[in-house]
């Protein structure tokens, strides 16, 4: 087989064989260094690639996603991490690089939709994050080069089925893209346009000012939705993705679902679960999953028996009121919008965890009232003139 293709065992369903990829013209970009990836792994890949490619590009910084199904579920920068996070994460005990800091925060932003995901990585992976990615139910990775020593260990992953894959840098496709829906070919310009600071000259709020944080922040949300199915709406704080709202069909949605996920990810960081006392017994995603379900409102009675097996010590619940007034403390959000919101009840529920700068398109009828809306929670809001749909 020579090197502009790839056979695969089916496409996105076993039923669907024969199945490839392959370049119309040169090679394929990048090089399977172990497993054999499968159609949507490469989706995931391709996608997840391109994302922390333009992270790096735009902040100088290592940069990490966490990919699901075609849309990511975390993605962050390499920025230190607080003693909080590194337990949370899971990882205060282990050496952590940039570049593993980015993953361990891309990975902990969402933990329950990370498993079993794809890894991209904008730089060399070093041996520090390869031994987090081997811990990790994970399916793949996809990185411009690995460390000897750190190939080494992901190829002995799932004993020896983890996928690698490395990308050529420099590769650039085309100008435009085409892709095959129903037998009719579609094609279009490729969505080449990259995120800067000057997305946020526009800024109709009383409030105009973005902190050098929160213009970091902005970026990293607005660069993850371009790679996130529409509609979808991302929150950020602290250089990473800790909520993303993907594929819904009303705006509305959207925010509710990412302020779902930011409320998850703060709630972890509760003290009350920092001091859990687990049973030695009770592996890493286990614990994932328990916290999940104690943070949940709506958990059974049968669910709560079999949670409460994972303690040495069954701890005390949060109740509502405490959970609200935690979340009170989630401070200088930063929201992105692949579209306008059409009404103020994004901001309203935005407003709701923390959100204090947004960063959206603009051209709605009823901007004014969007505006009126940031005005009445102190936001600052930029127009930035850039829908993001991703389809």
């Amino acid at each position: 087989m020579t090197n502009n293709e790839l056979a695969l065992r089916y496409g996105c369903n076993p039923h669907q064989k024969p199945a490839r990829v392959f370049a119309k013209e040169g090679s394929l970009p990048f090089t399977v260094l172990n497993g054999a990836p499968g159609y949507i792994n490469l989706l995931d890949a391709l996608n997840s690639w391109q994302l922390v490619k333009e992270l790096k590009t735009v902040l100088n910084l290592p940069a990490a996603a966490s990919f699901k199904h075609v849309s990511p579920a975390g993605a962050a920068v390499g920025l230190p991490l607080s003693d909080e996070l590194k337990k949370s994460y899971g990882v205060e005990k282990l050496e952590r690089s940039p570049l593993a800091t980015a993953y361990a925060r891309a990975r902990g932003a969402d933990r329950l939709s990370s498993f079993g995901d794809w890894a991209a990585l904008s730089d060399i992976v070093d041996v520090p994050t390869a031994k987090i990615l081997s811990r990790e139910v994970s399916d793949g990775v996809i990185a411009p080069g690995y460390e000897p020593e750190a190939l080494e260990i992901l190829r002995n992953k799932q004993k020896g089925r983890y996928i690698v894959l490395q990308i050529d840098p420099t590769y650039e496709p085309g100008e435009f893209e085409q892709r095959e829906v129903f037998g009719v070919t579609f094609e279009q310009k490729r969505n080449t346009a990259l995120a800067s600071t000057d997305w946020f000259k526009e800024i109709p709020t009383a409030n105009k000012d973005l902190t050098p944080e929160a213009r970091r922040d902005l970026l990293i949300s607005l660069i993850t939705l371009k790679y996130t199915q529409s509609n979808s709406v991302c929150f950020a704080v602290d250089g990473q993705c800790i909520g993303i709202g993907a594929g819904q069909q009303s705006r509305i949605q959207c925010v509710r679902l990412a302020a779902s996920k930011a409320a998850t990810w703060y709630l972890r960081l509760h003290p009350r679960i920092a001091e859990f006392r687990w049973k030695e017994s009770v592996k890493r995603q286990d614990r994932v999953n328990a916290v999940d379900l104690y943070l949940i409102e709506d958990a059974t009675p049968v669910e709560l028996e079999a949670w409460a097996q994972n303690f040495e010590e069954v701890p005390a619940r949060l109740t509502k009121e405490e959970k609200y007034e935690w979340l009170k403390t989630l401070q200088g959000v930063a929201l992105g919008s692949d579209a306008f919101f059409p009404f103020r009840d994004n901001i309203d529920c935005a407003a709701l965890y923390g959100v204090k700068y947004v960063a959206q398109p603009g051209g709605s009828v009823r901007d004014d009232v969007v505006i009126e809306a940031c005005n009445d929670y102190g936001m600052a809001m930029a127009f930035t003139g850039v829908r993001l749909f991703h389809h």
